[in-house]
């Protein structure tokens, strides 16, 4: 989570209530400029809801949402700085490509046919085809450029990958480092492919239930969550876990904990508050994180 610098995207204690679910709860998040944010989480975390928010597309119950200082609702003139990519690429099927592009051409004066026609070029998309014979690849391929020939600064992206084979994904990723890299765009990104999150995300918030479970910088994620296997004494029952114990579990006598800043100091605090005979420190690979985060999410609620 960022905690200084010039912040692109603010949310402040963002509720979305739908009737009496709660689909994102007290959500707070800053993201600077440039910055590359992947949300993941499990269905029906909040992600898709968090980005439609962002992107004007719904209203926030309770709190606050600014996207380069203004409420992306409130001002329909400010829609031209957000590039938004749905998962389901939604367009008039009956348009061909180059039609979808002129219609949306008209909307932003800010846009860019040089920048367009070498997104065409590059996606290698037929401008005379119709939207319904398109495959899902180029309907991704045409989503991306649509929301980056207006020249964004931000950039909002909501499972743009899903269901795409390996080739156009690995097609449609190099399209997105190089928008938000060349520009220093600001992105934000939902994903369940979390090898897509590795390469693109500087960043990486891990949402379930609605609630932002963590916020850090890939890197330092990755690095800094271990998995602690601690085994007990005989007959010992253990007491506190080490501070930042994200997710735990007990079997006789071998105690397993994964916790997001596992140093020395960690290490001799859960030593000398239980009585283990071992302890072992584990790396993890980020679908370990993301799992036990979510795991002890729920079974704490």
């Amino acid at each position: 989570m960022s905690t200084d610098g010039e912040f692109t995207i603010e949310l402040n204690g963002v509720t979305k209530m739908f009737g009496a679910a709660r689909a994102v709860d007290r959500l707070t998040l800053s993201v600077r400029q440039g910055e590359k944010l992947a949300l993941i989480g499990p269905n029906g975390a909040g992600k898709s809801t968090t980005i439609k928010m962002l992107a004007g597309l719904m209203s926030v119950s309770t709190g606050s949402i600014r996207v380069l200082g203004r409420d992306p609702r409130d001002n329909p003139e400010h829609k031209p700085v957000i590039g938004y990519v749905p998962e389901n690429h939604l367009m008039y099927r009956w348009m061909r490509v180059d039609e979808v592009i002129a219609f949306c051409r008209a909307l932003y004066p800010a846009w860019d046919d040089g920048l367009c026609g070498r997104l065409v070029e590059r996606f290698e998309l037929a401008p005379q085809k119709r939207v319904r014979h398109l495959s899902k690849g180029m309907l991704a391929k045409l989503s991306l450029t649509l929301a980056l020939a207006h020249q964004p600064r931000v950039l909002l992206l909501d499972e743009p990958t899903s269901g795409l084979d390996p080739l156009i994904r690995e097609e449609f990723l190099e399209g997105i480092l190089d928008a938000v890299c060349t520009h220093e765009r600001t992105l934000v990104l939902s994903s369940h492919t979390l090898s897509d999150v590795q390469r693109v995300a500087d960043t990486i918030g891990i949402i379930a239930g609605g609630r932002l479970l963590t916020c850090r910088p890939a890197e330092e994620l990755i690095s800094q969550t271990k998995r602690v296997r601690a085994v007990l004494s005989d007959g010992a029952t253990p007491g506190a876990p080490p501070p930042g114990t994200v997710w735990q579990t007990i079997d006789r006598r071998e105690w397993l904990l994964t916790v997001s800043d596992c140093s020395h100091d960690t290490l001799a605090r859960l030593r000398a508050l239980n009585p283990v005979a071992q302890v072992d420190v584990f790396d993890l690979t980020l679908e370990d994180i993301f799992k036990d985060y979510v795991r002890g999410a729920r079974s704490a609620s």
